[in-house]
């Protein structure tokens, strides 16, 4: 405390008191700065605070390197602004004498320069393969004289001394981002350069080899080209014939087109890498290529037989030829799916779709495989997976007196090598099915695509087939072809119930075989679902079967037995009419009677019944019936009667001629052979006379000849039948039926 005296006797009172306090270290100013990096152009502001104090003046102070010494900077303000970069402190000071604070601690500042760092890669490929060198580079721009140094991220790129570039020998674990920036002095940089991202790729690249022809010309060439298969740039090729370790071509083996192409003239394999760099990288080899030098020989591809179209099953011979030359030739093919052998010649034993398609062929040079000729024209195979089906006609359809039989086979493409096989169908009694017998001649079959039959008299059912190759080939077997016969003097007879052509649908019709048979079946052309009754075995003696049809229908039937013999052939109509015919199912023999008459469905003929032969009115009275008392062949002929305004269907009556005597032509021939016999003997004996005359002591034996008519041979082939052929026209009115059945259809 304190007071004031003025003199002996005045004073102030005591002041206040005051509390003074000594310590005994000297007191540590704080440095703040609010950044340490100096942007360009820029400042950063330095703080310096005594705590707990006042009155205080600062000294700033400044170091370029940790190791120079302090500069003193004018400044007693505790706030200061730098634009430099270094090391920075400060202290306080007051009182006189002065008393000074302990240094601050040191903060230091950077100054960031406006010189830039760019980095770059040397060589600059966006794409580095394992293995391959490459250098990163740190460049200062601006930079003038000044002696830099730098500084790397990732850190382990910084050295010492600093280097402005590195070479790097790339491994995957060499992949990712690189910046650098520059180093003017010990607290002046640049900023970071540009961050660059290396990628490092651990398989080696594949190169890709084409050829525009692999074929070299006669007097040509041919170019290669050779391709890193990589988005990265800078290779260069190198080119190999023959094994992979041989040398590089040189520009006397190839010529040099461009970097990635040369021409060549030479057969043999070829392979081709590429490489850059220092040192070269390389890459994987590429595929070989083998490039063929073409001779003037020229290859041909046959086939045999040399169908126009080849059907799935058969044999057939593909076949290489080289013209012009001995050489021992190996042989290459193309075929559509497939590898043939090196063989000249190739057999398809049963041949299929699979097998369609274009071949060609050439020859290559044994022991030099790079020597070949051109490949062959192609040859077109087409081989059809549904098999012929040959069709059959027979002509004539009804059988008169001495007709002959001629049998037709079609089939696709009648020249291809066919030859045709011929087949009379014999019933089987042990099911419905039917036997296949060869017909005499025709067990290798013939050329002629049509065969005759001399004077057959029976209804027979005809089948035919063609072949060809070796071995033999089959088409299927045609539909059935049919001939019939009216005649009821033959083995087996078909009786009708009643004995009528035409029936009304609700009719019952009843039929039976007569004949020394024990067993027998009725047939139909076309077969009818509804006469299924009729088509099973039965006994001979006393068994009949019927026929039903509530639908207007024409057949014509016929009876087998079970010994393989054919009946007489009858037509059978059904009706929907009011009105029928009458006439009679089988044929009229000349010189005997018939009677013809009309008959409704309901009620009786009460007036006038007319009747007409070929449209032609011939019988209008009230008799009803039509009668001839003596039949001639002028009756034969369509027959139909009128009835109150209503027309029945139309019927065929035929005349069969009356048979001559078996006596009489026996007696004729008698007489002529007794005649000729005579007029031998003579001749043989004034034969004789003359020579003897002569004195002739040799006498030739006069020799005959004679043909040897093959024999037929039975060829049995077992096979289930259907219907085959649709029924094309019986009678409708105005249609004779035994005139109309075209074609063939197997019948039930």
């Amino acid at each position: 405390m304190c007071k004031g005296r003025r003199d002996v006797y005045f004073s102030t009172e005591w002041s206040e008191a005051v509390t003074l306090r000594r310590s005994l270290n000297k007191a540590k100013p704080t440095l703040r700065a609010d950044s340490d990096i100096i942007p360009v152009g820029g400042s950063v502001t330095l703080t310096c605070s005594v705590d707990s104090s006042a009155d205080w003046k600062y000294y700033w102070f400044r170091r370029d390197s940790g190791s120079s010494a302090l500069q003193s900077i004018t400044n007693v303000k505790p706030v200061n602004k730098v634009s430099e970069g270094g090391i920075y402190q400060c202290r306080a000071g007051r009182g006189d004498p002065e008393i000074f604070t302990e240094d601050s601690r040191a903060v230091t500042v950077w100054k960031t320069v406006p010189n830039k760092a760019v980095l770059s890669l040397q060589p600059n490929w966006p794409e580095i393969y394992s293995g391959e060198t490459v250098t990163i580079r740190c460049e200062i721009q601006g930079g003038g004289d000044t002696k830099w140094t730098y500084q790397w991220s990732p850190d382990n790129l910084n050295t010492s001394p600093p280097l402005s570039e590195h070479k790097i020998s790339s491994t995957d674990y060499d992949s990712g981002g690189y910046s650098c920036r520059g180093l003017k002095d010990s607290y002046s940089f640049t900023e970071w350069s540009n961050v660059f991202r290396l990628t490092v790729t651990s398989n080696k690249p594949k190169t890709k080899l084409r050829a525009d022809n692999r074929d070299i010309p006669v007097g040509g060439s041919v170019t290669l080209t050779c391709s890193v298969d990589s988005s990265s740039s800078g290779w260069k090729y190198y080119w190999y014939r023959g094994e992979k370790t041989s040398e590089p071509l040189t520009t006397q083996d190839a010529v040099l087109q461009s970097n990635r192409q040369i021409s060549v003239s030479q057969g043999g394999s070829y392979w081709c890498r590429g490489g850059r760099g220092d040192p070269v990288y390389l890459t994987e080899y590429s595929d070989y290529i083998r490039i063929n030098n073409i001779v003037p020989n020229k290859a041909v591809v046959t086939l045999q037989p040399n169908w126009p179209e080849i059907y799935s099953g058969e044999t057939i011979m593909l076949r290489c030829e080289i013209h012009d030359g001995d050489t021992e030739w190996e042989y290459e093919w193309k075929s559509p799916r497939y590898t043939f052998p090196k063989k000249n010649e190739y057999m398809i034993s049963k041949a299929s779709s699979y097998h369609s398609g274009n071949y060609r062929c050439r020859g290559k040079k044994k022991n030099a495989e790079h020597i070949s000729t051109e490949w062959s024209a192609d040859i077109k195979l087409t081989v059809s997976d549904n098999p012929p089906a040959p069709v059959l006609t027979v002509s004539p359809l009804w059988l008169s007196p001495g007709d002959s039989v001629t049998l037709s086979c079609e089939v696709e493409h009648p020249s291809a090598g066919w030859r045709f096989y011929w087949y009379k169908t014999v019933p089987k009694l042990s099911d419905n099915s039917y036997i296949y017998e060869l017909l005499p001649g025709s067990i290798k079959g013939t050329e002629q695509d049509s065969y005759i039959i001399h004077g057959p008299t029976h209804t027979a059912r005809y089948k035919c087939r063609a072949g060809r190759g070796d071995p033999v080939y089959y088409t299927q077997h045609s539909k059935p072809g049919f001939v019939w016969s009216g005649d009821v003097h033959s083995a087996v007879t078909l009786i009708v119930s009643p004995d009528r052509v035409q029936h009304f649908t609700s009719d019952s019709v009843s039929l039976s075989c007569e004949g020394n048979f024990t067993k027998w079946r009725v047939r139909s052309f076309p077969e009818d679902r509804y006469r299924s009754d009729c088509y099973n075995w039965r006994s001979m003696t006393g068994s009949t079967c019927n026929i039903y049809s509530d639908q207007q229908s024409d057949a014509v039937y016929w009876c087998e037995s079970g010994s393989g013999e054919f009946s007489n052939a009858v037509n059978i109509t059904i009706q929907k009419a009011d009105i029928i015919l009458v006439s009679p199912v089988h044929p009229v023999t000349e010189g005997q009677s018939v009677t013809l008459g009309c008959k409704l469905k309901r009620g009786q003929l009460l007036s006038n019944v007319f009747f007409y032969q070929n449209d032609k009115l011939i019988q209008n009275d009230t008799r009803r019936e039509l009668k001839i008392s003596a039949v001639s062949k002028s009756d034969e002929g369509f027959y139909k009667c009128e009835y109150s305004g209503e027309e029945s269907a139309q019927s065929w009556m035929s005349v069969q001629a009356v048979s001559r005597p078996e006596n009489s032509s026996s007696l004729i021939r008698l007489i002529v052979g007794l005649v000729c016999g005579v007029v031998l003997i003579i001749l043989l004996i004034l034969l004789y006379l003359y020579r003897r005359s002569k004195d002739s002591h040799s006498v030739r034996p006069i020799q005959s000849e004679s043909t040897n008519q093959d024999s037929a041979t039975h060829h049995m082939v077992n096979l289930n039948e259907t219907q085959d052929h649709i029924y094309n026209s019986l009678l409708h009115g105005d249609t004779c039926l035994y005139e109309s059945i075209k074609g063939s259809e197997d019948p039930k």
